[in-house]
């Protein structure tokens, strides 16, 4: 990282805003009515290969804006099991989830302005909530644990063998465009039990802009699931980043 602290926290909150504006946006688009998208709620037209591209290219082009600058964590279980590792300073660990998370709301903030015709047409409360966060569709918070722990501690892995793999040393952009092809492939590949939201800010930022705003045809915002994408990604990231160390170092 190269940038002063005050420049690595804006590239937070801009590099996760983008990242929802980007992924929450084509969720927006593949489940609203009436979008050029979708032309019904669901997953029909768009389909979650639009939701999966959404999300891949959402880190993929911040990783390559900001990267050198704060290191494109746009995720708390990122920033956090980094901490724990020992490779980050606990001392910035606060004002980097504050500023993922005030990204996270002014990223889904925007997509609400963008599509609130499409929200007012729209009247399946679940595909509503769908465009903010997650939800565990075998109702089930266990099993909605389980997905967002294991895919974050795959994906934390992932990660951390492309930025540190021999073979991306000396062209990082590489490495950028592996990560949101990871990304994508985990929605595609683990995104049918819950989103899935691997990430805290992604969904908690936006669930409060859902409960908090008039959301046209807005049903519950769901709290009682809401700790599960909180707490499951931060253990996954852990898990995962533990497993990397042990095995390949740091």
């Amino acid at each position: 990282m190269t940038g002063s602290w005050e420049a690595r926290y804006a590239a937070e909150f801009f590099g996760t805003l983008i990242l929802v504006l980007l992924g929450n946006g084509a969720v927006a688009n593949a489940f609203l009515k009436n979008t050029t998208g979708n032309d019904d709620p669901g997953l029909a037209n768009g389909g979650w290969l639009l939701v999966a591209s959404g999300y891949g290219l959402g880190v993929m082009l911040p990783a390559m804006m900001f990267g050198s600058i704060s290191d494109n964590h746009l995720n708390p279980a990122i920033t956090i099991g980094q901490a724990v590792i020992g490779i980050f300073p606990w001392a910035h660990v606060a004002p980097y989830l504050i500023w993922q998370f005030l990204g996270a709301i002014a990223g889904q903030c925007l997509i609400l302005a963008l599509y609130w015709p499409h929200y007012r047409q729209t009247t399946d409360n679940e595909a509503v909530l769908g465009t903010f966060a997650t939800s565990d569709h075998a109702n089930s918070q266990l099993n909605g644990f389980v997905t967002e722990m294991v895919g974050t501690a795959v994906l934390i892995f992932g990660a951390m063998g492309l930025y540190r793999g021999m073979f991306f040393h000396q062209n990082i952009d590489i490495a950028n465009i592996g990560v949101g092809l990871l990304i994508a492939a985990m929605v595609i590949s683990l995104g049918g039990p819950t989103g899935p939201a691997l990430n805290s800010a992604r969904d908690l930022g936006p669930r409060l802009v859902h409960a908090l705003f008039p959301v046209p045809n807005k049903g519950s915002s769901h709290w009682e699931y809401s700790w599960v994408p909180v707490v499951a990604p931060i253990v996954g990231a852990v898990i995962g980043i533990w497993i990397y160390k042990i095995f390949f170092g740091l």
